[in-house]
């Protein structure tokens, strides 16, 4: 969830964020309802603030008509990278229910705990969580040290990978569990919010089963990415997710873990380099060309931009289950 850049050091002391808790909401107090502000109970609506776009898509679509929708990530931000402005920590103060991935946005959640939001829901904490360190091949995903840069927890608490929402089965499991919630926090329409859960966890278990079926039979299992995000994509459709940079894909990787990719990508047939759209792909497309290899993208759908290969979670899903496919050699 996450990984990109160095995860940035929480940009505010608990002193800081509390001193624009308070100025926020006085923001808030003077402006009253202009300037796009969404008070819980000005139209009917649970007022939802969503730290980024895939908990954003959960609650826009099980919430439905009876929610309005706020995220504090914009598109083209990347997300490990938010800095929150008075205004928006003042939102949480406001809010009814705010959905997050603890974790992956230290000052989101920083904000959130200092905040008087009414309900907080953790995606984190409505699935099991993991950790994807070493590969069982002997491979590594998550390079420190070894490999020239400054190893990075970027996760959880105890390490944990927050990057859930790329298995779809573990993402239907948190949108039961915010269908619930919010069927919690606004009973009279609790009958819709399931409904649209069902609605959801059936599409996204017909794209777990499109996953399942379209990489049983590949040419290769491993696949090299910038952006460690995958390790639960591969780990539930059994492939072997290789990092260039391990947790942070801007930086330079050392010429041993370029060896070792050169290596890794002869012995296991590997054809193609992947990238992302809100990172730099300067170090994938020189491996590419240095290892005469292919470069694609595989979107880690941390933000939906016009460059994303899709208008939401779903169908920029499938565009990754394209790119794995052909550059896999499914067959």
């Amino acid at each position: 969830m996450r990984v990109r850049r160095s995860i940035p050091s929480v940009p505010a002391s608990t002193t800081a964020v509390a001193a624009a808790v308070a100025l926020g909401l006085l923001t808030l107090t003077a402006c009253g309802d202009s300037g796009g502000s969404t008070g819980a109970g000005s139209d009917g609506k649970v007022d939802v603030v969503a730290s980024f776009y895939p908990m954003q898509f959960l609650a826009e679509r099980i919430g439905g008509r009876h929610v309005e929708v706020t995220t504090l990530t914009q598109p083209g931000v990347e997300p490990h990278d938010l800095e929150l402005k008075p205004r928006q920590i003042g939102q949480l103060g406001e809010a009814d229910y705010v959905l997050y991935l603890k974790g992956l946005q230290p000052a989101a959640d920083e904000a959130i705990a200092q905040s008087e939001a009414k309900k907080t829901v953790d995606a984190g904490s409505l699935t099991a969580l993991e950790e994807h360190g070493a590969s069982t091949e002997g491979h590594s995903h998550e390079h420190g040290d070894e490999h020239g840069e400054e190893g990075h927890d970027h996760g959880h608490e105890g390490g944990t990978d927050p990057h859930v929402w790329l298995d779809p089965v573990k993402y239907a499991e948190i949108a039961k569990g915010v269908g619930d919630s919010l069927a919690e926090t606004d009973p009279d329409h609790a009958a819709d919010y399931r409904k649209n859960t069902d609605a959801l966890v059936k599409e996204l278990t017909a794209l777990d089963t499109a996953y399942d079926s379209g990489l049983k039979n590949t040419s290769t299992r491993t696949f090299i990415t910038t952006h460690a995000a995958f390790g639960y994509l591969a780990e539930r459709y059994g492939l072997d997710q290789e990092g260039i940079s391990g947790v942070s894909p801007e930086a330079e990787p050392s010429p041993a873990r370029i060896k070792e990719l050169q290596s890794i990508a002869k012995k296991d047939k590997v054809s193609t380099v992947f990238f992302e759209t809100l990172a730099s792909d300067r170090t994938a497309k020189t491996l590419a060309r240095d290892t005469g290899l292919k470069t694609a993208v595989l979107d880690p759908l941390e933000g939906i931009t016009d460059r994303s290969k899709g208008d939401d979670y779903l169908q920029v899903m499938r565009s990754n289950l394209t790119a794995l496919k052909q550059a896999l050699g499914a067959r």
